[in-house]
């Protein structure tokens, strides 16, 4: 979806499905880096942008891509209608930028069916009860398709990318690396969530516990692809099916931590709230998992603030590398924050445009 000649490939595709007899619901991304680009567009305005107003703005990628693929299948003769997540009838937890699906009403999809239409619903999102739209986590889209499938009682769903399924390694590292003919829901699940940028973790979990299966195949080439479903566990098998790797991990070390209860707590509640993962790396490292950099520094130090309750010397944190899956940050992001009126924190983020980003927490002082 990534220019017009490929979106009229899409619609081809689309199109011979249908022509084969097959009843089809199509989910759409946005078209090549268009969320990165209104990531970029929204942090020139606002160095902070609010997160209920971000998500407004990147709902309209997909949005694009529904209505330019229904545009190419009514070029080709085929009856289309886009809609948005609000029209779909899928509906999410008011969680900006990491919503979760509660429900999916799927009366206008039904109808467009039986009105002998192709429905073409935008990915990504969300809506609130009150119609606010939500986004549902970077490369959601696969989990608005799972999702959909399930309340449609649908076969199977079919995931086409720009490769050609999943392989044993990343391709682009391993070029000896084999596609999978099929792989068991478990074996995906761990691979999306330990680095596998093929699907989208959540969007394997739930097709897991209502067994529809899942076939990601190319959106450009025909082959076969790989087919993720149920089938003998795991550890039976007893044998390495993969190998993934992961850039969008921080290491953050904390310094001069009290030794007292409930620590531990006020370091994770913070990043919890982000939708963060965090896991200890040692004694005094963590591993922190995140795609919003800015909420993640003022996180990292409202921990760290919190700790002089009963530490005589104040806790520090500093940071390795990162990367940000899908975030483009400007070439250099100031943020300044008070977090009550005794502490106060500063942190700077500098990378270039199109370049991950590095973090540094550049000190927390005592200001009395």
């Amino acid at each position: 979806m990534a220019d017009a000649e490929r979106i009229r490939h899409v619609a081809g595709q689309v199109a011979g499905r249908v022509g084969a007899g097959d009843e089809v619901v199509v989910v759409v991304s946005a078209m090549g880096n268009r969320t990165d680009e209104l990531i970029d567009l929204a942090l020139e305005v606002s160095p902070d942008p609010d997160p209920r107003e971000l998500d407004q703005l990147l709902a309209t990628g997909e949005h694009m891509s529904a209505a330019l693929l229904a545009m190419a299948l009514h070029a080709m003769d085929q009856e289309a209608v886009g809609l948005t997540g609000s029209q779909a009838g899928i509906y999410s937890r008011a969680s900006h930028g990491s919503g979760r699906i509660q429900r999916i009403d799927a009366d206008r999809i039904e109808d467009e069916l039986r009105a002998g239409r192709i429905p073409i619903v935008a990915g990504f999102q969300g809506v609130t009860e009150e119609a606010d739209y939500v986004t549902l986590g970077r490369g959601a889209s696969d989990l608005t398709a799972v999702a959909l499938g399930v309340a449609l009682g649908a076969d199977r769903c079919e995931t086409y990318k720009d490769v050609e399924g999943v392989y044993t390694a990343d391709p682009r590292i391993v070029p000896s690396a084999r596609r999978l003919a099929d792989v068991h829901y478990e074996e995906m699940l761990e691979m999306a969530t330990q680095g596998s940028q093929v699907m989208h973790n959540r969007a394997v979990e739930l097709a897991a516990v209502n067994e529809l299966p899942i076939l990601v195949a190319s959106s450009m080439v025909d082959a076969p692809g790989t087919l993720i479903h149920g089938g003998p566990e795991m550890e039976e098998r007893n044998r390495v099916r993969g190998v993934v790797d992961d850039h969008d991990i921080a290491k953050v070390t904390l310094r001069h931590v009290p030794d007292r209860r409930g620590i531990a707590a006020q370091i994770f509640e913070p990043l919890a709230a982000l939708a963060s993962s965090a896991f200890p790396f040692s004694s005094a490292s963590l591993a922190v998992f995140s795609q919003r950099a800015p909420g993640l520094l003022q996180a990292l130090a409202q921990a760290s603030a919190s700790m002089l309750v009963s530490s005589a010397r104040a806790p520090s944190a500093s940071a390795g590398s990162m990367r940000w899956k899908g975030l483009r940050l400007p070439t250099r992001l100031r943020m300044r924050s008070l977090i009550s009126s005794s502490v106060a924190a500063s942190a700077m983020m500098v990378g270039p445009p199109c370049c991950s980003g590095r973090l540094r927490i550049s000190r927390i002082r005592n200001t009395q």
